[in-house]
């Protein structure tokens, strides 16, 4: 039986380690970077579901997850709570009223906003050090991503085409990703806004020169038939839709795999 909150008291903020509980999925996919074990009491249930998580499963599983009610994660006593842009209001309100301390970050739409929210987790679980580390590995990885693009000519006009149609466009992290990595976002070109739906008809009338799609099993859109229709002139690769989802850690393995799809073109 659930406790009720009148009888949960918030644990008094403590000094080093700190006991962490996150409740957004990609908070857990720095968090688990920058902070040491013993300190993470529990993460987003999401990071635990192979369809949705964004860092390796086994990792997830070593932690106990909740689904961020306030019921579950007063229970646990942590010294902070991280949470998302979109985490419930009623369980912000709870937290509040029982004075545990809540740390809310926005959705990273650049790496250098990305960067910074990777030092605002290490610094909430006070391991700047490590934080600073992940930073280093990011920037590492813009860098060999940039690097790989200059000897390769003009950016590669491409297309990430999620399920359903949806489509990153300027603005985006994913973007800016794209450009790193020595492609040309054509969002624009369908004169789609910053994040939008283009039909598989629009898409059929011009195809890009590169489709990047999950093309995940049983998806109508990106599995349809009608896209073999242009593989004498548009390539179409393998792109996880999961490495959109996260910034922060998932930035690497999103260049690592562009980089790799730039060179096989």
């Amino acid at each position: 039986m659930a406790l009720a909150l009148s009888q949960l008291v918030a644990h008094p903020l403590a000094a080093a380690p700190r006991r962490i509980v996150s409740i957004n999925p990609c908070i857990d996919a720095v968090l688990v970077e920058v902070a040491g074990p013993e300190q993470i009491l529990a993460i987003s249930h999401y990071s635990q579901d192979a369809r949705a998580t964004s860092i390796p499963l086994a990792t997830a599983r070593r932690f106990a997850a909740t689904s961020g009610t306030a019921e579950e994660v007063i229970a646990l006593r942590p010294d902070i709570v991280l949470a998302g842009a979109h985490v419930s209001p009623s369980t912000l309100a709870a937290l509040k009223r029982l004075k545990v301390p809540v740390q809310t970050f926005t959705v990273p739409e650049s790496v250098a906003e990305s960067i910074a929210q990777v030092r605002g987790v290490a610094a909430a679980a006070g391991q700047p050090a490590r934080g600073e580390a992940l930073v280093r590995r990011i920037e590492q990885a813009v860098a060999r991503a940039q690097a790989s693009a200059r000897g390769r000519g003009a950016p590669v006009p491409a297309l990430i085409w999620q399920g359903s149609g949806l489509v990153p466009g300027e603005s985006t992290l994913a973007n800016e990703l794209l450009s790193i990595a020595g492609f040309r976002n054509m969002s624009a070109q369908y004169g789609l806004k910053r994040w939008d739906v283009l039909p598989l008809e629009h898409l059929a009338a011009r195809p890009p020169r590169l489709l990047l799609t999950d093309g995940i099993a049983g998806d109508r859109m990106t599995g349809h038939r009608v896209l073999r229709r242009f593989d004498d002139r548009m390539v179409r690769a393998q792109f996880d839709e999961r490495l959109l989802s996260c910034a922060g850690p998932v930035m690497i393995r999103a260049l690592n795999r562009l980089s790799e799809v730039r060179a096989n073109l």
